[in-house]
């Protein structure tokens, strides 16, 4: 008989990288540029400070940035003018900015429609006080929605994972990049936490380390046994026989099921192909953008060249030399074994 275990309770999470300071009047997060080294939360109020937040780093992860636009126009909205045009004017300026930080994460324009909703079906007579409490309300209820969902796919994608296998991960895909508990790495936690064996390696993931950084470190805080790789070890460690299982998040899923990741995935993604090895998809159903038919029709994000020329304020490369840096690449439908979300297990041909 299959055994079967209950999801984790929402008492249990523990980190939640974006959050609201306990007077509601200001966006915490959790900085994530200083990580491992310092634990450094900061505060915002203003519009353009939480916008160069997602834009520096400060929060990534599809899931985590559409959370900090959401609390963050319902904190932000405190301080926007009385008058309910001008109110309305305000919070309008402050969720294009938001639309313009980072265009491949779906989860942001998700996070941005849901309180332009709010603030469309609310007559034109409603006074501000009463905009604002809507506004904040649809926001938690966002965030509520993105933890709710990463506990789902835990339980579901858990009985995947190979029992007393070594699992692959890219990239970070933990609480730092969600709401809390994380969507890949909350299956690989939950996985850990049903007592199934497993032990993880963590992809560097060049060029801002989120997984040398980021990841090694909530799986250490987790205490699940873990190592880090450099991104080119993958491959060699697969031939031996090294890894089971591969799983990674996604940033954006297109109608077909291609998936939009971190650079590299696709690589990970061939990689298991070729070897045998399933690799699976972990995302909150609102990173599948129906509107999309294939992986070619997503943005791609150009980053700052400086983050391959420069670690640690080193530079690593030649003056002069040029670089290209998009941010993430299109792993094909075809070389992925299954769709993880909080409604279940998926075939990527068949999202709809």
């Amino acid at each position: 008989m299959t055994q079967t275990h209950p999801q984790i309770p929402l008492s249990e999470v523990g980190l939640r990288p974006v959050v609201l300071r306990e007077d509601g009047r200001a966006l915490r997060l959790l900085d994530q540029r200083a990580l491992p080294s310092q634990e450094l939360w900061l505060e915002f109020t203003e519009v353009e400070p939480i916008a160069r937040a997602i834009e520096t780093l400060v929060v990534r992860g599809a899931p985590a940035i559409g959370c900090t636009a959401a609390l963050g126009l319902a904190v932000c909205s405190l301080g926007f003018p009385e008058e309910p045009g001008a109110f309305r004017q305000a919070c309008a300026v402050a969720l294009e900015r938001f639309a313009n930080t980072r265009p491949t994460a779906v989860n942001l324009f998700v996070a941005i429609s849901q309180m332009r909703e709010v603030l469309a079906q609310a007559p034109t007579s409603t006074p501000v006080p009463r905009l604002r409490e809507q506004l904040k309300t649809t926001a938690v209820r966002h965030v509520e929605d993105d933890l709710a969902a990463c506990l789902a796919m835990g339980a579901n994608g858990a009985s995947l994972m190979p029992e007393g296998g070594t699992i692959l991960t890219h990239c970070n895909t933990g609480a730092l990049a969600t709401a809390g508990w994380g969507t890949a790495l909350g299956v690989i936690r939950t996985a850990h936490r049903w007592g199934r064996g497993i032990d993880v390696l963590v992809d560097e993931t060049r060029p801002v380390l989120q997984g040398a950084r980021l990841t090694a470190w909530e799986l250490q805080q987790a205490n699940i046994p873990a190592r880090v790789i450099t991104d080119s070890m993958a491959g060699a460690l697969m031939a031996q026989g090294k890894v089971a299982a591969a799983i990674v998040g996604a940033d954006r899923i297109a109608k077909n099921g291609d998936v939009a990741n971190k650079i590299g995935t696709y690589t990970v993604a061939v990689l298991c192909a070729h070897h045998n090895i399933p690799f699976y998809v972990a995302a909150p159903w609102t990173t599948i953008d129906l509107s999309l038919e294939s992986g070619r029709e997503i943005p791609i994000e150009e980053r700052d060249h400086n983050e391959v020329h420069m670690h640690g304020g080193t530079r690593l490369t030649p003056e002069g030399m040029a670089a290209c840096n998009p941010a993430f690449d299109v792993t094909p439908a075809n070389l992925i074994r299954a769709i993880i979300t909080e409604r279940g297990v998926h075939v990527p041909g068949e999202l709809v």
